[in-house]
């Protein structure tokens, strides 16, 4: 099977290049907020016609003859593609906006985190890689880039670091599914990050908590520096810095931990969490959010159709915790604050985390053993997951 898998390394750009660079983030931003400008005028001119937005191919159409005007002349420096990518970009927003998948389009800021795209022309070396009308630059390259390039994301952070987000077409062999022998239940929560049904417990890094005290400092510092001034933009990079490492501190942690559960069992079950909604609670919102759960979850179910492991999610609304997983037995209420309870029915003492891992393990095997009697071809509804993401290994 083909898939889409991301390599992303650290570059080092000249200072010619950084303008190059510049220049380009400087014409996706424009367009992508140029576009938006004009979609929305648009929707608010022809909101009683029946074409109430327009299109990607709206869009092209109008930077085609933008290029021929003289204002827009330094539209034709650099790479065109960088150009139909912004289009792209804002397109696709739109569209994840309609199917509820994130807010509405926000104009892109200057002094945000900015980025490019090369679709074709891009090569990587030893220790570079070739980028059309910019030449080469200096790369770290910590591991091969296998595969055919597909495009090439350049990004450059609010700290000032650029970065190469390599995306590449690798044809890897189908997966078999064949250790459904070897199971497991995973639970998340905030105290332990994952509980397995094997009584495994990893405790949450709580990384953002940890960084608190160091972000309020920063950021004060930040708050009394003159708008404008150099000592200002230096605690402002500072900030970014301390931001940036908490996020990879916590991307790191949960590749780890989604490498090992799918390289150690073949079937896993994990809870479908709403954490849209579990965020609303603003009590739980930042500890939730630090735990990074859904790209937790995200991780597994790509990682496990590379290395032949089968996710199971099991619905949200099923009771793991108040359910006894030795005599079946449903508490009818169990409150967050009660971390050990016993069965009123089979007198079963239960760790509530260990307890909802065993149960959900019970469900990934009843469910893997409904889809292997459906091999036949009949229609059966499951939640299984089985989409090719494109990300990082």
């Amino acid at each position: 099977m083909l898939i889409r898998k991301a390599f992303r390394y650290r570059l080092y750009p000249k200072a010619d290049q950084e303008q190059d660079f510049a220049h380009n983030f400087g014409q996706a931003r424009f367009l992508y907020n140029f576009f938006l400008a004009e979609r929305k005028a648009f929707h608010e001119a022809h909101k009683d016609e029946k074409k109430k937005g327009l299109s990607y191919e709206d869009n092209a159409g109008a930077l085609k003859k933008m290029k021929k005007e003289a204002q827009y002349a330094w539209l034709k420096i650099g790479h065109s593609q960088v150009l139909q990518q912004a289009l792209k970009d804002l397109d696709q927003a739109y569209k994840n906006f309609f199917t509820k998948r994130t807010k509405f389009p926000k104009f892109h800021k200057k002094n945000g985190k900015q980025s490019a795209r090369y679709m074709q022309h891009v090569f990587v070396g030893t220790d570079w890689i070739d980028f059309p009308k910019i030449g080469k630059v200096k790369a770290v390259i910590h591991r091969p880039c296998e595969g055919k390039v597909k495009n090439v994301t350049v990004t450059k952070t609010k700290s000032g670091r650029y970065f190469a987000s390599v995306q590449v077409e690798i044809d890897m062999p189908e997966p078999k599914f064949d250790r459904t022998d070897v199971t497991v239940g995973v639970d998340m929560g905030l105290k332990d990050f994952v509980v397995t049904s094997d009584a495994v417990k990893i405790p949450a890094p709580k990384h953002l908590r940890k960084a608190q005290k160091r972000l309020a400092r920063l950021q004060r510092r930040l708050s009394r520096r003159q708008k404008g001034s150099k000592g200002r933009e230096k605690a402002r990079v500072a900030v970014a810095r301390q931001h940036e490492h908490v996020a990879n501190q916590r991307s790191d942690f949960l590749h780890k931990t989604s490498h090992w559960l799918v390289t150690t069992y073949g079937l896993i079950g994990v809870e479908d969490l709403n954490v849209r909604g579990m965020v609303r609670n603003h009590k739980l919102a930042k500890s939730i959010s630090d735990a990074g759960w859904g790209e937790f979850k995200r991780q597994l179910l790509y990682k496990g159709q590379w290395y032949g492991s089968q996710v199971v999610t099991i619905d949200r609304f099923y009771p793991s915790s108040r359910e006894c997983s030795n005599c079946h037995h449903v508490l009818p209420e169990l409150k967050l604050s009660v971390r050990q309870w016993d069965c009123p029915n089979c007198v079963a003492s239960h760790d509530r985390d260990h307890n909802a891992a065993k149960n959900i393990q019970n469900q990934a095997k009843s469910r893997a053993g409904t889809a292997r009697s459906h091999a036949d071809g009949e229609s059966v509804s499951l939640d299984f997951k089985t989409e090719h993401f494109s990300a990082k290994s």
